[in-house]
């Protein structure tokens, strides 16, 4: 397998298909870089260099038992970057890694960097409080640490109904959608998982995004309910300078599946701009 190793030991898994303009994915929470396939064949074979990574305790990364907060990922996604050597790449994340890739730029800036692209992401920040009094309550957060220290393989077969809104009247969702789910789930490490959700909760993404200065697309489904749009994409476009926002009604979360084919003609028009 495809490897390099962080500063402090930890392994941390990649693939990186096709040649050209380098393309690099940063995967949601608990999944890992196989959620990124649909945009990844696609974008590869026309003409792009397609890269992605199991974030630290997720997929075939190791399980490292510190660094899973966003100044850690975003350092292993710069680590990444860097062994590779890629320049004027296009930074394209999911969810939490919308975060990963906020928090990147925010502390590395973007000399390697050309373009950016947040999907579904986590910025500004999700948790309520008196700054943001349009965020989730604590509680929610809570609940999702309580799933994943129960019963974990259950708690990730009831959130992939939400993800992929199937539980929406007329949804088309396969039960090999929600499977993949599952199984991605299944492969994060209980401890990085668990720390995972404050890192993408609670943290604070409002100067990150006040430091883009390259081109952002933002996509998100206005039917989101893992990351309501309001509090997220709608705050983000308006910190990105020049940032152009894509709302797709009535599309879920986990809208790179359920939306794969207009995502990837978004993607693609963005990118090969």
């Amino acid at each position: 397998m495809s490897m390099i190793r962080t500063k402090d030991g930890t392994q941390i898994y990649y693939k990186d298909w096709g040649k050209g303009p380098a393309v690099v994915f940063s995967h949601g929470w608990p999944l890992n870089a196989d959620a990124w396939d649909g945009q990844m064949l696609f974008l590869a074979e026309k003409g792009f260099r397609v890269i992605a990574h199991d974030r630290r305790g997720h997929g075939r990364s190791s399980q490292s038992s510190s660094g899973n907060d966003m100044n850690g990922y975003a350092d292993d996604l710069a680590a990444l970057i860097e062994a590779l050597d890629l320049k004027d790449a296009t930074l394209v994340g999911h969810s939490t890694g919308g975060g990963e890739v906020a928090r990147y730029i925010g502390r590395r800036g973007t000399e390697r960097i050309a373009k950016a692209v947040l999907i579904a992401a986590v910025p500004p920040i999700m948790l309520r409080s008196a700054t943001n009094p349009e965020g989730l309550p604590l509680e929610v957060f809570d609940r999702i640490r309580a799933g994943v220290a129960g019963d974990r393989s259950q708690y990730y077969k009831d959130l992939a109904i939400a993800f992929y809104g199937a539980n929406r009247p007329g949804a088309n969702v396969s039960q090999g959608m929600l499977d993949q789910f599952w199984l991605w789930s299944m492969q994060a490490g209980t401890k990085n998982a668990y720390e995972c959700v404050r890192a993408f909760s609670e943290t604070d993404f409002t100067e990150d995004l006040k430091r883009f200065d390259l081109p952002t697309l933002v996509l998100h489904g206005e039917d989101d309910q893992i990351v309501p749009v309001k509090d997220s994409a709608i705050k983000s476009a308006r910190l990105i300078k020049g940032a152009q926002a894509i709302y797709y009604p009535a599309a879920p979360h986990g809208l790179t599946a359920t939306h794969q084919d207009r995502v990837n003609a978004d993607l693609l028009a963005f990118i090969g701009a």
